[in-house]
């Protein structure tokens, strides 16, 4: 299986390479059509994708997600939901890579199959990085109006959220 893995690539680019030529197509020529897009692509959601960055970091950097994870944790503690994924909650709708981070830290803390760990499994599969993935394909495609594209998304993560625990607690 891994010998599969290894040739994959390889055997993925000479069959574009045959299919081309069986075509008549210039390869070379639409390969840079095509690595020019991208760049031009790569250049209209960059300051998008900066702004992202650094709103996130500056963020967790006041402590921002802290004072909000203790002011929402006696709301979330009535209806059943633990406070330990409050962060993870916070985090999953604008960055990926920080709330895979606070999902490492969960399971090395409560280890993946305690109900913390399901929990917060559960919730990085069922929810999207909305912010970025609107910075991101919306930016692409110079959308500018997001008003009712964000409230939307929003609400379909905190949906995710809340299955998430339901469906661990429950099932």
């Amino acid at each position: 299986m891994d010998e599969l893995g290894l040739y994959a690539v390889p055997v993925f680019i000479l069959l574009i390479v045959i299919w081309g030529g069986a075509k008549r197509t210039d390869i070379f020529e639409s390969f840079k059509e095509g690595a020019g897009e991208g760049i031009a692509s790569l250049l209209s959601i960059a300051p998008a994708i900066i702004g992202l960055i650094i709103a996130v970091n500056m963020l967790s950097a006041s402590g921002f997600f802290d004072i909000v994870c203790n002011l929402l944790s006696p709301v979330t503690e009535k209806a059943g939901i633990p406070s330990e994924i409050i962060p993870m909650a916070l985090m999953r709708p604008v960055s990926g890579s920080g709330s895979f981070a606070i999902l490492n830290s969960i399971f090395e803390k409560y280890s993946p199959d305690s109900e913390i760990g399901k929990i917060a499994s559960v919730m990085a599969g069922s929810t999207e990085t909305t912010f970025y993935a609107i910075a991101v394909y919306f930016g692409a495609v110079s959308i500018k109006k997001t008003s009712y594209a964000v409230p939307a998304a929003l609400i379909a993560d905190l949906t995710g959220m809340i299955m998430a625990v339901i469906t661990v607690k429950y099932l």
